[in-house]
């Protein structure tokens, strides 16, 4: 090597970008140990990154777990509205809903889903106030206002055809306008109003029922039935003197073949009298539900797919919802009890599926449609649990809907799927008392208070209900996290009753902004019309999401995640590692 040559590769300063250049100047190979160096610190870069991940990440789950001593550093809170600000800074998703889920909590008021997401935290071992169920997540949120025209606090029938029709009805009425009178059949002439579910079929998109309760329920019958009575649920139940309408089972048989998935309970209200249960349930009464008219709706059901051409199964345990071959299988009916499904808590795992099972079934089914579908999932046995005051049963139910949005969540994407989750109306459940923080939800209140009677009382209490006692009973000892304990109220009722406040919105998805602020129940279902394009929002008539700009106005189109504040940990980041690679390479 010439000394010029060795001039040439010999670096005038610790930069290695200057060596690199003169060797690759001079096509000398011995550069060798320069290209080392720039490996070597390349390692070491990556192996602090690795470290930095992983010692972050243990110190993360050491922190959840049951420490909260960084709460008292105000810097934890201000990060953690940091992070909610992100979230909300993100752009308004503007795009066309192809698939639209609906899911609807009964009976899930503002204070059912506070406690709920306290007992899911705390089945966690976390203290459980800090929990954040999977819909808490979601970008939006808002308030629906629940009466309806006759009544100030509304029942599942009424609210049901609100926010599925678009239309508010009277207290019992499913899918006919407040023209119509509470069991009178006459009345019904005229006054049917289709749902979001048959919107959504007249477009071309399949269509899906899930529910805990019923299948012919009122929640599930508002949307797909027209009925002057929610309690016509078989024809047996139909005074003789209004046969003249049809029972809500048979409507959804013969009037609905186009559903493409159902899935619940209420076996026995499509059996004939007499007609053997293939797993009849210890002590339930057919004759009080099975059929007068001697038909089999589920046998017809079956007759007219098979006529049709049209892949189908019925299913009435877990063990045959699971062999079916989703692929292969375009119609889908489970009915898996005589009555109502089993409260999660008391559910047979190997004969009944879950609420999250179930929604996982139907979505993959009705996702094969090229156009879409429409999918309502109601989580029906929280509002039966708090109608007997069972506080530990509705809010297991509310934790098992939750789970069942997370599924959802996992199976879509938020680019082209609108999911809302709501509910039709509150109870008389509150949260009472000042108990520490992380104190059981379903325990006693562990504060000493002002209680007259000198008794210790529960966190949960019910305005209404059967557990009135005079004197209140003293709970001293007593297991108030027990499944079956009746919590205490404060008025004597047979039955727990509803709550008239608004309940709360919570939406993602294409459009999902529009739920933010206070609305009527009946909106909810025309912005999931708007942004499908379905019902009155479809080809030919009122404008609809496809037609809007598919920007928000003020922002560039090329802005996906706009703000600054995402803008700005991702460059400091990059200048970081670049930092840490250029600081081991001049030290090597």
């Amino acid at each position: 090597m010439t000394n010029e040559g060795a001039r040439l590769i010999a670096p005038t300063s610790h930069s290695w970008y200057t060596a690199e250049t003169n060797c690759k100047e001079a096509f000398i190979d011995s550069c060798w140990r320069y290209r080392i160096r720039i490996l070597m610190a390349s390692t070491l870069t990556i192996l602090v990154i690795v470290i930095f991940v992983v010692v972050t990440h243990l110190v993360s789950v050491t922190t959840s777990n049951n420490d909260y001593s960084y709460e008292k550093d105000p810097t934890y809170w201000r990060n953690v509205a940091q992070s909610e600000l992100e979230t909300a800074l993100k752009d308004r998703n503007r795009g066309v809903a192809k698939n639209i889920i609906l899911f609807l909590g009964d009976g899930m008021g503002p204070t059912t889903v506070t406690a709920g997401r306290i007992h899911a935290g705390q089945l966690r071992g976390l203290k459980g106030e800090e929990y954040k169920l999977s819909f808490d997540q979601f970008p939006y949120t808002g308030l629906s206002r629940t009466y309806n025209v006759d009544s100030q606090i509304t029942d599942s029938a009424a609210s049901g055809t609100a926010y599925l029709t678009g239309v508010k009805t009277n207290q019992g009425v499913l899918g006919l306008s407040g023209a119509v009178t509470r069991a009178n059949c006459a009345s019904t002439e005229g006054a049917q109003v289709d749902s979001i579910l048959r919107w959504s079929i007249a477009a071309g998109k399949s269509t899906g029922v899930v529910t805990t309760t019923r299948i012919t329920h009122a929640t599930p019958a508002a949307s797909y039935s027209h009925s002057a009575d929610r309690d016509w649920e078989s024809d047996r139940n139909i005074p003789y003197v209004e046969k003249k309408c049809e029972d809500i089972a048979l409507q959804l048989i013969t009037r609905n073949r186009d559903i493409n998935v159902l899935m619940g309970g209420g076996r026995a209200y499509f059996y004939p009298e007499g007609y053997p249960d293939p797993d009849p349930a210890p002590g339930f009464d057919t004759n009080k539900v099975s059929r007068q008219d001697r038909r089999n709706l589920i046998q017809e059901w079956k007759n007219d797919k098979a006529m049709k051409g049209l892949s189908h199964k019925f299913v009435y345990n877990k063990e045959q919802l699971d062999s079916v071959n989703l692929v292969k299988t375009d119609y889908l009916l489970g009915l898996f009890q005589q009555d109502h499904m089993s409260y999660e808590l008391d559910r047979d795992t190997i004969k009944e599926p879950s609420i999250a099972e179930m929604t996982q079934k139907a979505i993959e089914i009705l996702k094969k449609n090229k156009h879409g579908y429409f999918l309502l999932v109601e989580g029906g046995k929280i509002d039966q649990g708090h109608h007997d005051s069972l506080a530990h049963y509705a809010l297991s139910e509310l934790v098992a809907m939750n789970e069942a949005v997370d599924v959802a969540k996992k199976l879509t994407d938020e680019t082209d799927t609108l999911i809302v989750v709501t509910a039709d109306h509150s109870h008389v459940m509150n949260i009472a008392g000042y108990a520490n923080r992380g104190s059981p939800i379903l325990g006693l209140s562990n504060q000493e208070e002002k209680q007259l009677d000198k008794k210790p009382y529960t966190t949960i209490l019910y305005g209404t209900g059967p557990g009135y006692n005079i004197p209140r009973a003293n709970l001293t000892g007593v297991d108030t996290a027990n499944k079956t304990y009746v919590f205490q109220s404060a008025v004597p009722t047979s039955s727990e009753t509803h709550g008239g406040e608004d309940v709360n919105i919570y939406a993602s998805g294409p459009q999902s902004f529009l739920y933010t602020g206070v609305h009527e129940q009946n909106y909810i279902p025309m912005v999931m019309a708007y942004a499908s394009c379905v019902g009155p929002y479809s080809s030919g008539g009122k404008p609809c999401a496809r037609d809007q700009v598919s920007t928000v106005p003020g922002q560039s189109k090329s802005s996906n995640n706009g703000s600054p504040v995402d803008v700005v940990p991702h460059v400091t980041v990059i200048f970081m590692v670049c930092l840490l690679h250029l600081t081991f390479t001049e030290h090597l």
